[in-house]
């Protein structure tokens, strides 16, 4: 439990009230600022979040953030602007620009950089102050449900390298940079959106193989830090890292020696809501060190103003000091200031979508047990198998080579598996005879991970060991026909970089 021996409040419950405002960050509904959050904003509410169904175009966004900044001109505006699977100003399309896996492939730290800035450009074309990137998680489990394609890569050393030039790119197009999740979401195998994982890992390891990354954003300047909500007995056996005082007060600030803006992953989600509620998962992370609660878009006025009454409610209570409110409140504030100098410091770079589509084609790994079945020398057919969308993905989101590839070569088939569907070998008998001396392309998404589509694979590849497939996720040890072809992302340019090697040639105008 948090702290109740602390003094009682010595001020209003409306001052009490108004450093909620400031350490609470909501989300809401729609293409347009509700009224409920334009109330807010001009009573005194810091910052918003915004998610993908906000945004439908660049001129809708920026128009969207100015009404935000008209209500309140100081508001911090953030969004989860990852580049590749994780995208919210490209939801109806797809990137423009790979994720984190790609660019640690092409292992191009300037490129990193590059691309970073040019997201930067983007977001601050749109109003957008803070990004909630890049991914500092070194993806050690290569099961891991959550993280995948959007870490660099498994080794700490890459990732730190890659984490830092993220931070530095993004920076030098004013916007901020947070590095998430700490202390590390790699050795995972459970999505914290829905349930709390456990890091078995010792001290040791972690601090070898998890803390580069976030060692090398607060060299390379990062002022803002995402807390993950993971069990992680070797510094707190008891309370997830969100709401550990272990995690967040000691290894963080102490022990790394940050003093810039803790804020937390997203505090509906089911790792710490479903143990502490809403309120109580909030109130702890106050209480453990976190400055900045981030919540999802589902909540409304009313769920908010419950939230930052039980926020006040605490500190009367004694379960929250006032001060740790009062310094969470001005640590938020200063760095909305500092976020805010930074862009005044630096010119607003211009968004380069080609360096995107350049960069998703070095990330290309091509194996061949036949050189020359590429390029295609007809129209295929192309079977895509569908995954889940994750919480995080949204089910929105667009991936996978269709549009390139028929674009290139009209008279492409494309078959569409449902998401997890399991094999069917009537319907293989129909794949197989409908490709029947046409080239056969396999596109898939983390296969070493769905049972069902590897039954699909050894069936079809055992009949067709002429086919091509095409990992659009994590690559994996398994069958990969005459042609394997790994793009590390499912963004738009990985898609268009794989679909213009299938055919040999690049998409008109690129």
């Amino acid at each position: 439990m948090p702290p109740t021996d602390s003094p009682r409040p010595t001020r209003a419950d409306g001052e009490l009230l108004a450093l909620a405002d400031r350490v609470l960050q909501p989300g809401f509904r729609g293409t347009t600022a509700p009224d409920w959050i334009r109330r807010r904003l001009a009573g005194g509410l810091g910052s918003v979040l915004l998610f993908g169904p906000n945004i439908r175009d660049r001129a809708q966004t920026a128009a969207l953030t100015a009404a935000l900044r008209a209500e309140n001109p100081d508001v911090l505006i953030a969004v989860d602007e990852e580049g590749g699977d994780i995208t919210r100003l490209e939801t109806a399309t797809g990137s423009s620009y790979p994720g984190n896996l790609a660019l640690g492939t092409v292992d191009d730290p300037e490129l990193t950089a590059a691309v970073a800035t040019s997201i930067g450009g983007e977001l601050r074309a749109v109003g957008i102050g803070l990004d909630y990137a890049p991914d500092a998680d070194v993806n050690s489990n290569p099961d891991n449900p959550v993280i995948g394609v959007r870490s660099f890569g498994a080794d700490p050393a890459l990732v730190a390298r890659h984490t830092a030039a993220w931070v530095r790119g993004l920076h030098d197009s004013g916007v901020a940079a947070c590095a998430k999740h700490f202390p590390g979401h790699g050795d995972t195998d459970t999505d914290s959106h829905l349930d709390l994982p456990t890091v078995a890992m010792d001290a040791d390891r972690i601090a070898e193989l998890a803390l580069p990354p976030f060692r090398a954003a607060l060299a390379a300047g990062a002022r803002a830090v995402m807390t993950a909500h993971l069990l992680i007995p070797a510094y707190d056996a008891d309370r997830p890292a969100t709401v550990s005082p272990r995690v967040i007060t000691q290894l963080l600030r102490e022990e790394l020696g940050f003093d810039g803006l803790v804020v937390s992953d997203a505090i509906e989600m089911q790792a710490v809501r479903a143990r502490y509620g809403l309120a109580g998962a909030a109130v702890r992370a106050l209480s453990a060190g976190v400055d900045l609660i981030c919540l999802g878009d589902r909540s409304g006025d009313t769920e908010f103003a419950d939230l930052r009454a039980a926020v006040a409610d605490a500190v009367v209570r004694g379960e929250l000091r006032e001060e740790r409110l009062a310094e969470a409140a001005a640590r938020t504030a200063e760095f909305a200031a500092w976020q805010r100098a930074l862009a005044g410091s630096v010119p607003a770079p211009s968004p380069d979508r080609a360096l995107g589509l350049a960069a998703a084609r070095r990330a290309l790994r091509i194996s061949a047990e036949d050189p020359t079945a590429l390029p295609l020398q007809t129209a295929a057919v192309l079977v895509e198998f569908g995954v889940p969308g994750t919480v995080v993905q949204g089910d929105a989101v667009p991936w996978g080579l269709g549009p390139a590839l028929t674009a290139l070569m009209p008279g492409t088939v494309r078959t569409t598996l449902p998401a997890l569907a399991p094999f069917d070998p009537a319907h293989a008998d129909r794949i197989l005879a409908e490709a029947a001396g046409r080239p056969l392309v396999l596109a898939v998404r983390d296969a070493h991970r769905r049972p069902a589509v590897q039954d699909w694979l050894r069936v079809l590849l055992g009949r067709r060991p002429d086919a091509i497939t095409v990992e659009l996720g994590v690559p994996h040890s398994g069958p990969g026909g005459a042609v394997r072809i790994d793009t590390h992302g499912a963004a738009r340019v990985c898609g268009q970089a794989a679909a213009e090697a299938l055919a040999g040639r690049m998409l008109p105008g690129q």
